[in-house]
């Protein structure tokens, strides 16, 4: 073996050590999602509050994305996104912690917040470190597995959570994991080079002008409905399927942690194939599946049933949108930017999704819940249809200028 030879690998190898840090960073992020879903009863019990009151905690973890993404692309290209990322990575653990010494709700509304703005800070870092780590050949592949990292993480947290004693013991744990990502990014993952100087100054603007074209507002949009129905339904799904299926809350998290990795199965089947199309046929067989889970026209496991086609058919929808982000960026240094954009439209469903089906449940009963999930499919599919449309207009317009 030559020298050459042997650091070429050597760079392989850390190339590929700091793929895994950088992914594992959003599972451990993505793990602060999951575990509400799983302590739900924990919490209401513990506190005595409502399903209304577990949807507001899942839910206000996604607030300050909803005005942060964008502005967190935006630092991200000016100050690089490794040291986003480590801030990201303190803010969890310090949110998470503080969140298992809360006395009262309030207090831990108020760590949920800390946590979703390390979650927030981690989700638009990332993303940026792989798109400049990889190779252009392997970056589909890369942006398709960093899109698994949110099922994964819920998926963990669901099968992890029943083996503690009680919910504080689920955010002790989810502190440690989050410290220990901490120290294996702040010595795995390289610096990258950041804009200086007067390149800083024109970023806000081309975020502006960014967020204003055609094609990443729709992509946006549809990241928002997608999260809206996926969040509508696994917020609740641990306590869905007891009352359904009358099993043990382990059991409850096992079978839930079965239909998020189903997600992930879906993003991974969503390379090569036409997007609008995709994003249109996935959104449809959501909301008719949603029809089903809520609904109480099938028995406990055919819910469960549908509930495994409603998150495996739509993990086609953030697989596709990511992979098309960096395209509609239209430079590498807008892809955070980009990033920041596809995070609110998450957040906007993160936050949405959790608080309205709680309330319509506590309300009217789960049927009612489908109602809203339906009306998000028929808009994203509405939204497919104009993305592809936008996508036609401009091939037309290339091909006959006016």
């Amino acid at each position: 073996m030559t020298i050459e030879t042997a650091v070429v690998q050597q760079s392989e190898a850390k190339r590929w050590a700091t793929v895994a840090v950088v992914t594992g960073c959003g599972i451990g992020a993505a793990l602060q999602v999951g575990k509400v879903p799983i302590a739900a009863t924990m919490l209401q019990q513990s506190l005595g509050i409502d399903l209304a009151a577990v949807g507001t905690i899942a839910g206000i973890f996604a607030v300050l994305g909803l005005v942060g993404s964008v502005p967190a692309g935006v630092v991200i290209a000016a100050v690089g996104a490794r040291r986003v990322l480590l801030c990201g990575l303190a803010a969890i653990t310090l949110g998470a912690a503080s969140g298992a010494l809360a006395p009262q709700l309030a207090v831990l509304l108020g760590s949920r917040l800390l946590e979703g703005l390390g979650f927030l800070l981690v989700m638009v870092s990332a993303p940026a470190l792989l798109n400049r780590v990889v190779d252009v050949g392997a970056r589909d592949i890369t942006m398709a597995v960093w899109s698994c990292v949110i099922p994964f993480g819920i998926a963990l947290a669901l099968v992890a959570g029943p083996m503690f004693d009680g919910w504080r013991a689920i955010w002790w744990a989810s502190a440690a994991f989050a410290a220990l990502l901490f120290v294996l990014a702040s010595v795995i993952v390289p610096e990258a080079a950041s804009r200086t100087g007067p390149a800083r100054a024109g970023l806000m603007q081309e975020a502006t002008a960014l967020a204003r074209r055609r094609t990443p507002a729709l992509l946006m949009v549809l990241f928002g409905l997608y999260s809206l129905m996926f969040f509508a339904v696994f917020s609740f799904l641990p306590i869905l399927l007891t009352e359904r299926l009358g099993v043990s809350s382990q059991s409850a998290g096992g079978l839930s942690a079965l239909a998020a990795a189903a997600n992930v199965v879906g993003n991974l089947l969503a390379r090569g194939v036409s997007r609008t199309g995709l994003i249109a046929v996935a959104a449809v067989v959501m909301g008719a599946s949603a029809l089903g889970i809520f609904l109480p026209v099938l028995g406990g496991w055919g819910a469960f049933i549908l509930c495994l086609l409603f998150s495996a058919t739509g993990g086609l929808i953030p697989a596709t949108l990511l992979a098309t982000a960096p395209a509609a960026a239209r430079s590498a240094a807008m892809v955070p930017v980009m990033m920041g954009l596809l995070m609110t439209g998450s957040n906007f469903g993160q936050v949405t999704g959790p608080i309205a089906v709680g309330a319509i449940v506590s309300a009217w009963g789960w049927s009612a819940a489908c109602v809203m999930v339906v009306a998000a499919a028929i808009l994203a599919g509405l939204a497919a249809w104009m993305l592809a449309r936008g996508d036609h207009n401009s091939v037309s317009e290339a091909r006959d200028p006016a």
